[in-house]
């Protein structure tokens, strides 16, 4: 069931964890879906040796994907209408990774209620790896 305006208050806040130890696995199983075989994913002599990171590390868009995973479970499928971020920093195998999503504003266009949401995900060190905004629609 989609949230409603009144359902809603500036600064509530929804946090999710989303995942806990993400393994290489993963991270190669989304360059294969997304077709982005960067070795800086997928090779760990390329990422070491070659480009000097301590091991391969995520995609961005799989952080920002699971990030929009705690949106659709507080909003609804189907229900935002704006998403995008920037990524902050690198997220590697095992780390845990958490986001919280911060209504910043609720608000009427015509017959159409929308939440203006800011969102951020950290690591299980506290390290922002990635802060976005949202806007998502509501039922009356």
């Amino acid at each position: 069931m989609a949230l409603a305006a009144n359902d809603l208050t500036q600064g509530q806040q929804f946090s999710a964890a989303l995942v806990d130890d993400l393994k290489r696995t993963q991270i190669v199983q989304y360059a294969g879906a997304s077709g982005d075989y960067n070795p800086l994913h997928t090779d760990e002599v390329f990422a070491t040796k070659v480009a000097g990171y301590p091991t391969v590390f995520a995609h961005g868009m799989l952080t920002m994907g699971m990030t929009g995973r705690l949106l659709t479970d507080t909003f609804g499928d189907g229900r935002l209408t704006t998403f995008g971020g920037r990524f902050s920093s690198q997220v590697f195998p095992g780390d845990d990774l958490t986001a919280t999503a911060t209504v910043d504003r609720i608000r009427q266009e015509g017959d159409e209620w929308f939440a203006d949401v800011s969102v951020s995900t950290t690591n299980q060190d506290g390290t922002e790896v990635f802060r976005g905004t949202a806007t998502a629609r509501l039922d009356a």
